[in-house]
């Protein structure tokens, strides 16, 4: 598919903090009901925003429960961190959650940031640059384990890479992701691009290939369009707890539409 015909599509990133989960599950099931194309949860075990020692639950749990209480959307992390489970470990886990949700499972990974985590919880926080290098050992091994499985998963589970890092994110993005995601201004987002279309041809990759993604934090008429004519299609919108206000969604949401037709 190239980058041209993709159709817009909209996540919600559902920040599992600060909300009980009955409120989690029940906003969920509202995105799903208003039309939106994916729902993430994301990899962290204390709030990134708010108070610090607010209410959080963990994310892959999580999702094995969405693959129950969902029915159409597709389900992911936004994005697993790479450094809080053994790669083959993970693979299994996706491999299951994909069998439970009916194949709606994205598998979404990054190297991992936040100290917090990883201090709290006893596993080795490194350097940027060593995180970067086990995501890169990770990615083979959970492509490894995926074929070894059985049974099966149900479909490719798409892989989709957070990050912009240019020397060595972006090229795992272009030797192994199905999804990019990203962050970031117009400017911003089309020096990634044209940095990642290079990678792809570095590695003998179609570019058109991969799906161009953004977290947006505003209404879609700030920088929709312009983002959308450097070829993203995925456009996720982040909410917090307690009371989950899905008000920039539904705009995203008709924006989509409109694009669609």
């Amino acid at each position: 598919m190239t980058t041209a015909n993709r159709p817009v599509r909209i996540g919600l990133q559902l920040q599992p903090q600060h909300a009980d989960y009955a409120t989690i599950r029940r906003t969920a099931a509202e995105a799903e009901e208003l039309g939106v194309d994916i729902v993430f949860n994301w990899d962290h075990f204390y709030p990134l925003y708010g108070d610090p020692d607010g209410k959080h639950f963990e994310c892959w749990t999580m999702l094995g429960a969405w693959a129950e209480s969902t029915s159409r959307v597709e389900i992911g992390a936004l994005v697993t961190c790479n450094s809080y489970r053994n790669p083959d470990l993970l693979a299994d886990m996706a491999r299951t959650v994909d069998h439970i949700s009916g194949g709606r499972l994205i598998l979404g990974i990054g190297a991992g940031w936040f100290e917090r985590d990883y201090v709290e919880y006893g596993y080795e926080f490194g350097t940027a640059g060593s995180r970067l290098a086990d995501l890169a050992d990770a990615l083979p091994r959970i492509e490894n384990r995926l074929a070894k499985l059985n049974p099966p998963p149900t479909r490719k589970i798409p892989v989709l890479i957070g990050g912009g890092g240019e020397k060595k994110t972006l090229r795992m993005v272009a030797r192994h992701a199905d999804i990019w995601h990203g962050f970031g201004d117009v400017e911003v987002a089309a020096r990634k691009i044209e940095i990642l279309d290079r990678h792809c041809a570095d590695v003998g990759r179609d570019p058109a290939e991969i799906e161009r993604s953004v977290g947006v934090q505003s209404d879609p008429e700030d920088s929709a369009a312009k983002l959308h004519d450097l070829g993203i299609t995925l456009f996720t919108v982040g909410v917090g707890g307690p009371d989950y206000d899905l008000g920039m969604l539904r705009k995203w949401i008709a924006w989509r539409d409109a694009q669609n037709g």
